[in-house]
């Protein structure tokens, strides 16, 4: 018999490894079945996973670091007690912007959306523009939601643009709008989803962590091997609405790409993370020094999971 295991997650293509991992039997072959579950913004996520909503989230690095140090968005009944256990990607962010949009000097007094203004990724945003001249000074940042819901805004017209994950930004181009930049351009380095869970949970639940862990590596092995790829894409195409055939190609060139795609193994990114902890130093309210990067991780279910990685 499966263990049940809820997983909070956003929608879209990054969530592969996901259903690689089911595809393949990854999941089952550890004993677990795995329901997933969708939220609408970080808030949303990172309260519930506080509270024990889910057992297991994939999001933001950022996400975890706000909230263990009271900078998050959302107010927690409890002092929550989330880590990352695992790595996942460099979050695939790119400024997507209306099609008269063509240089970050248009927009200069512009609106644009986030998920929340303290977390999900908006200090990312905020620093591509400072570094391309544009001030915070000089702009409007509206809390939208997840990237579900920043996309269908996008497309409404009801924002200069946003920041979008792959393969947002491959379904915001079919329709005629324009990527900007992409944040890798100006952060080379960063950490974007990983995997969180509640220590407290985790010490209790040590064996259903691990088993969580190996079948996710399994499943990115799965998805590396060239011979899966049109398997993936129909899982692309299954899962993330709208999606064609001929972008879900596009989408597992980004997602399963050397590099910048997915990492193989889902390790933390150490400069990742240093580059995570840079930006809310900088932006982040209340200000925190931040200067102990190894309290919002724990690797020692991740070393028991892939002991060769």
């Amino acid at each position: 018999m499966s263990e049940e295991l809820n997983v909070i997650v956003f929608p879209g293509g990054f969530n592969l490894p996901l259903w690689a991992g089911a595809q393949c039997g990854a999941f089952a072959r550890q004993g677990l079945h795995v329901n997933l579950h969708f939220t609408t913004n970080s808030a949303q996520q990172l309260a519930g996973l506080a509270r024990g909503d889910w057992e297991i989230g994939l999001t933001g690095f950022d996400n975890i670091v706000a909230y263990q140090e009271g900078q998050g968005e959302a107010v927690l009944a409890q002092a929550p007690d989330l880590f990352a256990f695992m790595g996942g990607d460099n979050a695939f962010l790119r400024l997507v912007v209306q099609p008269d949009i063509r240089s970050y000097e248009q927009l200069r007094g512009a609106t644009l959306s986030v998920d929340a203004l303290t977390t999900g990724f908006a200090f990312v945003l905020r620093e591509m523009l400072a570094r391309n001249g544009v001030p915070d000074a000089e702009m409007r940042f509206e809390p939208a939601g997840g990237v579900m819901q920043r996309f269908t805004a996008l497309i409404a017209g009801r924002h200069a643009g946003t920041l979008l994950l792959t393969p947002f930004e491959l379904l915001a181009q079919n329709s005629g709008l324009r990527v900007l930049q992409s944040a890798a351009e100006i952060i080379p380095r960063y950490q974007g989803i990983c995997g969180v869970a509640r220590r407290s949970w985790a010490k209790a639940n040590a064996p259903t962590l691990v088993a969580f862990i190996r079948a996710y590596v399994a499943g990115l092995d799965w998805l590396y091997d060239r011979g899966n790829e049109a398997v993936a894409r129909a899982l692309l195409v299954e899962n993330v609405k709208n999606l064609s055939t001929e972008l879900a190609s596009t989408t597992c060139s980004i997602l399963v790409g050397e590099p910048g795609g997915f990492e193989r193994k889902a390790r933390l990114d150490r400069p990742g993370i240093a580059a995570v902890l840079e930006l809310r130093r900088r932006y982040g309210l209340p200000r925190k020094a931040l200067a102990d990067a190894r309290i919002y991780d724990d690797l020692a279910y991740y070393r028991e999971a892939v002991p060769d990685a």
